[in-house]
């Protein structure tokens, strides 16, 4: 159990889309696909314009730091001293932002800036610029130093001057920053864009791709509720010739569906065919064999008459072809009469009385199970139905020959009969489901040992027995409970059953 469940947990983890329909999952790939090109095209163009404004901002450091560097040593040459920053930052004639200072013997001396519109004045730098700047290679390439406080990140580049001095000359990259920071919206806010646009454009393909797919399930569907289980079925359903394109892929789907279709429909059309044999013969068989099994009882009867010219044993043997004929009568008047309702002749429609009819089959189950206790529960009002009384009455006496049988001695059988208004039941074995309106509903209740759960799908099959024996005394035809769903099955209604130890519970549920 402990094992059990990590294993499905991992196995939620790795499909976490399994549920997302088609349509969904390729929407979404869309939209990745752009949403991954968008990233990729917006990072290579911010990168390839940072690194060509910064080349552009190194060659004009260059410049700079030559034309500084330049003037510094004239001044030197002239004066024999260095001329201070400020002087040297308005002799050269450098744009705003520009910045510069001296490095003497690893010390970095008298540095200042130009801000913007005013003139060369000391920079309010912090942190550990001046360690970066001492860090400069002279004739190097340009490099990146943060000076921090107001100044922020330049590209500096040191020349060598006279006297052991270094002048560093630096341009700020605020510029680049604010240009590829802009770019790098730009592209975004065009990416979100193009997503949005992916997303419906996708949406709108796809749904219109896969319109033919609908139509396949639709049709799919349609078959899906169609009674196929029994009786005869016009399977006409097929998916249309627009849709069964051998050169696509949703239309060979819909040609092996439509293919598919037609050998179910052949295959049911020959199981009819073949019912129809079979439920003919069964009734053919049951008819034809009513006549010599009466002819059969009749001949033992009149047999018995001459008892006294008959020795024991002859007539023990006559009565047993007697017993025998009179339990074949009975199982061919069943078979009978599920042929025609089969056939789905009518029943006769007229008001019946069903607490006179539980009265009566119960009367009649206490003198066949008089081992049994037999309790009846009716309403103070008579509840009148509209149908045939000998096939409901026969409905109550299966049911409480079941109960009596399948039972052991001292088991109380409670009969109870109600009237309900609407609702929808279902039910289990064979159950079905009634609609609303109102209804008689007829419970056989019994403490008995119960049902066994293998049983109860096949409870109202036909020839479904407890036990496999086919005994008179401990066996039975299996025919009793079908027989109980046709009947009720055609008066409209319901049967369901409902088993555990200790209680089995049939209820019948007829309309009013």
């Amino acid at each position: 159990m402990t094992s059990a469940a990590p294993a499905r947990e991992r196995g939620r983890w790795r499909h976490p889309f399994r549920s997302w329909t088609l349509r969904s999952r390729l929407v979404l790939a869309v939209v990745a696909l752009v949403a991954v090109l968008g990233v990729i095209i917006g990072l290579v163009s911010v990168l390839f314009l940072r690194g060509y404004l910064l080349g552009r901002l190194d060659d004009q450091l260059q410049g700079a730091a030559q034309r500084s560097g330049v003037a510094a040593a004239d001044t030197y040459a002239r004066v024999g001293q260095l001329p201070s920053i400020t002087e040297l930052l308005q002799r050269s004639a450098l744009s705003p932002g520009a910045f510069a200072a001296y490095i003497q013997d690893g010390v970095v001396t008298n540095p200042g800036y130009i801000p913007p519109g005013g003139n060369a004045k000391a920079p309010t730098a912090s942190g550990n610029w001046q360690e970066q700047l001492v860090a400069i290679s002279l004739g190097g390439r340009a490099d990146s130093v943060d000076l921090g406080g107001s100044l922020g990140e330049y590209r500096v580049q040191a020349v060598a001057l006279p006297n052991r001095t270094e002048l560093v000359i630096g341009l700020p990259i605020s510029d680049v920053q604010q240009t590829t920071a802009q770019l790098a919206l730009i592209i975004a806010l065009v990416t979100i864009g193009g997503l949005a646009l992916a997303a419906g454009t996708g949406l709108l393909i796809v749904r219109l791709a896969l319109r033919p797919l609908d139509r396949v399930a639709a049709t799919a569907g349609a078959v899906s509720e169609l009674p196929l289980d029994h009786g005869e079925v016009a399977l006409a359903v097929r998916v249309p010739d627009e849709d069964t394109d051998p050169h696509t892929e949703v239309g060979r789907v819909g040609a092996s569906i439509n293919r598919m279709l037609g050998h179910v429909a052949s295959a049911l059309v020959a199981r009819q065919a073949s019912e129809n044999k079979v439920r003919q013969f069964v009734a053919d068989a049951s008819h034809e064999l009513r006549t010599p099994l009466a002819s059969i009882r009749g001949y033992s009867e009149l047999t018995r008459r001459f008892s006294e010219q008959l020795p024991p044993d002859v007539m023990r043997s006559i009565g047993r072809i007697e017993s025998e004929a009179t339990r074949m009568t009975g199982l061919v008047e069943d078979l009978l009469l599920l042929a025609r309702l089969d056939e789905g002749r009518a029943l006769e429609r007229e008001p019946v009385d069903l607490s006179r009819l539980v009265i009566d089959a119960v009367s009649d189950a206490h003198a066949a199970g008089g081992d049994h206790r037999w309790s009846i529960d009716l309403p103070e009002e008579p509840v009148i139905v509209t149908g045939d009384e000998p096939r409901l009455h026969q409905v109550i006496v299966n049911l409480l020959a079941n109960a009596r049988v399948h039972t052991p001695e001292g088991t109380t059988v409670t009969v109870s009969l109600t009237t309900e208004g609407g609702g929808v039941a279902s039910g289990a074995a064979g159950g079905g489901v009634a609609g609303g309106g109102a209804r008689a509903v007829l419970s056989v209740a019994d403490d008995g040992p119960g049902i066994a759960p293998e049983l109860m799908p096949t409870l109202f099959e036909r020839f479904a027995r407890g036990d496999s024996s086919r005994s008179r005394d401990t066996g039975s035809t299996g025919l009793g409970l079908a027989i109980v769903q046709a009947v009720v099955s055609a008066h409209g209604g319901f049967v369901v059953a409902h088993s555990e130890p200790g209680s089995t519970v049939f209820r019948v549920a007829l309309p009013l």
